[in-house]
């Protein structure tokens, strides 16, 4: 049985941060430390992370990239295609993962159902580590100053105590 991981977006004063660690397990077993689950994409006008399969992550994540593509960087009709055909695809639909794609504008939680999930209080944060990340970065976008970089990082730390899927080999991207 795969475990997810922890990823976590935040959209803060037009800055827009996604981070993910980089933690691979396999049944009780850590297989890899240092994977990238995180990466821009759309010329890098945008933010895309996956939790889930690693194969069906970058699958997804290359297929919204296309869609991206196909609807000139229009981040929402991207998102809103790729969910369609994710659900109605037999193939797609087979695919576990979890995506957050987001650039300056918009944040988007995607899953294999056909949702396409708009956060109202602009976080958003997936796999196994994701409740913890999300409460603790709702709680920093709520009492401090610090940036969309600087709390996610810091989530994604206090989801790395907690969660045993999640280590703390983090990376970030921001736009």
């Amino acid at each position: 049985m795969i475990r997810s991981t922890t990823i976590v977006a935040v959209l803060r004063d037009g800055h827009l941060a996604v981070g993910g660690d980089g933690q691979v397990t396999l049944d009780r077993v850590v297989m890899k430390h240092h994977a990238r689950k995180v990466r821009k994409v759309g010329g890098g006008k945008v933010l895309a992370g996956f939790a889930g399969s690693a194969a069906d992550g970058i699958t997804l994540l290359d297929k919204f990239e296309a869609k991206l593509q196909e609807f000139r960087g229009n981040i929402t009709r991207a998102a809103v295609e790729l969910a369609k055909d994710w659900r109605q695809d037999r193939y797609l639909r087979r695919l576990e993962a979890l995506l957050i794609v987001g650039d300056n504008e918009h944040l988007f939680v995607l899953s294999g159902t056909g949702d396409v999930v708009e956060p109202d209080d602009n976080i958003a944060a997936i796999g196994s580590g994701g409740p913890y990340a999300q409460a603790a970065a709702l709680a920093l976008i709520k009492n401090t100053i610090l940036s969309a970089e600087e709390i996610v990082r810091e989530a994604l730390h206090v989801a790395g105590r907690i969660d045993i899927y999640t280590n703390d080999d983090i990376a970030i991207e921001t736009l």
